[in-house]
């Protein structure tokens, strides 16, 4: 079944570019799309999007609010950051509002496809210049971490980009048991999603 993905962007052009983008993929439906987020709650409730991919910098309300109105309503929908600067702050906003990943306008669109694929999978797109940006916001950990192996190699995994499922069928367990170790993880770290995880591997455990 394709994803569906709808797109906010102060850009007319752009969402032209990125309807016809998606559109040249059976892998993706576009379903809709808005040069800001004053009606997000009604664009999502109107076409229900499996991914929403949101420009951060639009007049009116821009993609921060968006985010946070959507993931308040809607928890279950995707939404993947896009802006054309990497902004510290806006960053570390995403992640704390539930953004499930976060790219760069100038990245290729192989990897706004494959992040989009990424993001829908269970996993945490990240540009590799924005996930160094996010570490800026982790102080380090006094106390030791308490993972077990198998946490250890579930979080080193979702770094590399793994979806639940990939991760399921390299290390030979149930998608179950990964959503298990990902959820032991969260209470461990004391983070709140699986980009902050993710961060925290990066500071703290990356070898």
């Amino acid at each position: 079944m394709a994803i569906r993905v709808f797109v906010y962007d102060d850009h007319a052009g752009r969402r032209a570019a990125l309807k016809a983008l998606l559109s040249l993929s059976e892998d993706f439906a576009f379903t809709g799309e808005a040069a800001d987020c004053s009606n997000a709650l009604e664009d999502m409730q109107k076409y229900y999007p499996d991914v929403v991919l949101m420009d951060i910098n639009m007049p009116g309300v821009d993609g921060l609010e968006g985010l946070k109105k959507i993931k308040e309503t809607y928890p279950g929908v995707k939404v993947l950051m896009q802006t054309a600067f990497d902004d510290s702050e806006k960053i570390f906003t995403s992640i704390r509002y539930g953004a499930s990943g976060y790219i760069l306008k100038n990245d290729s669109p192989q990897k706004l496809l494959q992040a989009i694929h990424e993001v829908h999978e269970g996993g945490a797109a990240m540009n590799p210049a924005i996930a160094k940006k996010v570490l800026d916001f982790f102080k380090p950990q006094k106390t030791k971490t308490t993972l077990s192996p198998k946490e250890s190699e579930t979080l080193s995994l979702l770094s590399e980009g793994l979806s639940y499922k990939m991760i399921a069928d390299k290390m030979g367990i149930s998608y179950n048991t990964v959503n298990g170790y990902v959820k032991n993880i969260y209470q461990k770290l004391h983070v709140a999603s699986l980009g902050e995880a993710i961060a925290y591997f990066y500071k703290h455990l990356k070898p």
